[in-house]
């Protein structure tokens, strides 16, 4: 789909009740693959990589502030026909998710926050945002980029380190790594960001809130003042799991996430 001058990497599968999956920073669509090959079969799952990551790739204005953000999604699911649906966004994507649900409450049905960024309880800056955010070094990785310092990102993020392959580890390096997603990640991480959270109040929509024990970028304390605030959410917290659920216990997560999608009730953990 060509958009804002750019052509949008996307993937539309599946059909009934739509689902739109929103990725984190570092990532690709890719992060939601063993999540769509189940959902598929009972709703229609789009998702999409972010101007700035994936097969998408840079802005042509090298801007990526939350508004800009808060415009694409409109005008992608405005291009798709979609009126409504269900948002669930993972990290940076779940902080653009809860966002959006704000800013336009009637395009968004049940929303899904996994480890969602936007909070900034018990700050933490992974170490991704610490290298684009130090001058000499960020130029030096925009240039040079070693395997093994993406492979380094990876393992932060799991819980269980042994379920980090190599063949993922390649699809993270080749999506970091592709023409133009190491300057526009510099630029996002040096982008001043306003704070809504004093708004999160503001969502009525039902909410599941997913985290892992062990997410070391967005810690547990962030998803306790995310249920604190929603007022109609829910939170599973899964023992000695990441920052990624939907990776590293697929099968686990997708279920949880399909009953909430069925009813909007799951057993809290």
């Amino acid at each position: 789909m060509k958009m804002n001058q750019m052509m949008v990497h996307y993937r539309d599968e599946g059909k009934g009740e739509v689902i739109l999956l929103i990725h984190g920073a570092c990532s690709s669509l890719h992060t939601f693959e063993d999540w769509t090959n189940k959902l598929k079969r009972k709703y229609r799952v789009i998702r999409l990589d972010l101007p700035g990551f994936g097969l998408t790739g840079p802005t042509k204005n090298g801007r990526y502030t939350l508004n800009t953000y808060m415009r694409f999604l409109k005008k992608f699911q405005d291009n798709l026909g979609v009126e409504s649906c269900h948002y669930a966004g993972s990290s940076l994507g779940g902080w653009m998710a809860w966002e959006y649900a704000v800013k336009y409450p009637k395009r968004v049905n049940k929303l899904i926050l996994i480890g969602a960024a936007g909070c900034f309880i018990d700050q933490r800056i992974p170490l991704p945002f610490i290298i684009a955010r130090t001058p000499f070094v960020s130029r030096v990785m925009q240039v040079v980029t070693p395997r093994t310092l993406v492979a380094r990102f990876v393992r932060e993020v799991f819980g269980d380190k042994e379920k980090v392959k190599e063949e993922m580890i390649d699809r993270y390096y080749d999506m970091v790594t592709r023409r133009g997603n190491r300057e526009a990640f510099v630029a996002l991480a040096n982008t001043k960001y306003e704070i809504h959270f004093d708004r999160i109040k503001e969502i009525k929509h039902k909410t599941l809130i997913m985290w892992g024990e062990m997410d070391n970028w967005v810690t547990v304390k962030n998803a306790l003042a995310f249920e604190n605030e929603l007022p109609d959410s829910e939170l599973i917290i899964y023992e000695g799991v990441g920052h990624i659920p939907m990776e590293e216990i697929p099968e686990k997560s997708v279920r949880d996430l399909m009953k909430f999608l069925l009813n909007g009730k799951n057993a809290k953990k």
